[in-house]
């Protein structure tokens, strides 16, 4: 993160731009929250039930099955496993993932409610 924040911190974009991020541990750890405050970061918040946002998550998670299914057995197979599936991963599913949006932000209101969404 540092690194990439280097280059992010030199241009413009960080006052341009607002950090994405989940509720896992290592994104709300105090040292996590004081590093961005000190860099004066824009954090969006996120509500403790609501949807996964960030669209590449979902193409993870079928990449990650689909690289579990052939079981690599180093890490230079696993490089290359998942070069191989990456390039099989249908292209209109990046499509249909952001079409879904919409409904993943309207079902978003609801977690103001502490209600959990099937997203």
């Amino acid at each position: 993160m540092k690194t990439c924040f280097r280059v992010f911190r030199t241009s413009d974009w960080a006052r341009r731009f607002t950090i994405q991020q989940d509720n896992d541990p290592k994104h709300t750890a105090k040292t996590t929250q004081k590093w961005l405050q000190d860099k004066s970061l824009n954090v969006l918040e996120c509500p403790s039930q609501g949807p996964d946002l960030n669209p590449i998550e979902y193409l993870w998670r079928d990449l990650k099955v689909a690289v579990q299914r052939r079981s690599p057995s180093n890490r230079t197979e696993l490089e290359r496993i998942c070069r191989e599936e990456w390039e099989k991963l249908p292209k209109y599913m990046c499509t249909k993932i952001v079409a879904s949006f919409p409904r993943r932000l309207e079902a978003g209101k609801d977690t103001a409610k502490d209600v959990s969404t099937k997203y």
